[in-house]
């Protein structure tokens, strides 16, 4: 964990302190404006504490975490009891599922089993086929606070909210403690708390989905939450062909027609979860999108970009 710190105008007392640190397999950031910095440094430690402890709660790779758990009892006919925050994710997960028509599904992991994207190879001929009836959320038993996977191989992953979940949660805790002016950033998944100290919006940047290190455009933000998927995160090229790591939980492969797409929410799950849901969408993207009145930036396959009619918070680099 590594730390940032910039003083006032006058050189005095910082005002504005960030810290870096690793979770969820990615680079994150909490920074903190307008307060003493041994305050902000103990506030921003509480809320990398939270972040860690829902990576272990929910981490795939942890037999210890509660959808390991979960996951391990699948085909058995055990249903496991749950606890309240899981309980609420995997009403949410329901929820997703539904108003998504099937496209949002957190059974969907298992489908990793098939792609190997740092080999950069496309499934054996059979792979797919094997793994899709173990895919679908109407197949899960979720009632009565308790959960059962049906079949043997089903899995929940949590991996299609969990960053964003992880950032509303630190950035509540951060505003509980006395924060009115922060920034949790996990991944380029960001929630804010209030605007910068002096009343002005954060400026946050929308990575290029085909310039590296480059910026497509920026954000202009008093509060609320920006979250972006891409098809530039995790891929491999074969033939001219991009496959990314978004995938269509009716065909197990991945989808096509957008190179990424941005969301502006009050919440950061919300924004994480119809960035996706725009993705799987394909041609539909922009229709769902603008029913759900939000302010939103998508690059096409020609890199042609899209957004509302009137979103001046949007500006291209």
């Amino acid at each position: 964990m590594s730390a940032s710190t910039f003083s006032g105008a006058d050189g005095g007392a910082t005002e504005d302190i960030g810290f870096e640190f690793g979770a969820m397999a990615c680079v994150c950031e909490v920074r903190i404006s307008g307060l003493a910095a041994a305050h902000a440094t103990r506030l921003a430690h509480q809320a990398i504490a939270e972040v860690r402890r829902i990576e272990t709660a929910y981490s795939r790779y942890r037999a210890d975490s509660v959808l390991s758990r979960i996951n391990a009892a699948a085909g058995t006919g055990a249903a496991l009891a749950v606890d309240e925050e899981t309980a609420h994710l995997l009403d949410f997960a329901a929820q997703l599922h539904a108003a998504s028509d099937g496209l949002f599904d957190v059974t969907s992991g298992v489908l990793r089993r098939a792609w190997d994207f740092k080999a950069a190879r496309a499934p054996a001929a059979g792979q797919l086929e094997a793994l899709l009836p173990l895919v679908g959320w109407h197949q899960v038993h979720w009632a009565g606070g308790q959960v059962a996977l049906p079949r043997a191989g089903m899995e929940l992953d949590f991996g299609g909210i969990g960053k964003e979940y992880a950032a509303d949660r630190a950035a509540t805790l951060l505003q509980r403690l006395g924060a009115s002016s922060a920034m949790v950033n996990l991944g380029g998944d960001i929630r804010l708390v209030g605007p910068r100290p002096d009343g002005e919006p954060w400026a946050l940047g929308i990575a290029h989905p085909r310039q590296p290190g480059a910026l497509l455009a920026t954000m202009s933000l008093h509060q609320g939450a920006l979250a972006t998927s891409g098809d530039y995160e995790r891929f491999f090229e074969v033939d001219g062909r991009r496959y990314c790591h978004v995938l269509d939980p009716r065909s197990g492969w991945p989808v096509h027609g957008w190179q990424s797409v941005s969301v502006v929410a009050p919440a950061c799950l919300a924004a994480g979860a119809l960035t996706t849901i725009a993705m799987l969408k394909g041609d539909g993207a922009l229709a769902f999108l603008d029913a759900q009145q939000v302010d939103y930036l998508a690059v096409d396959e020609q890199g042609c970009l899209h957004r509302p009619p009137i979103r001046p918070s949007v500006q291209a680099t």
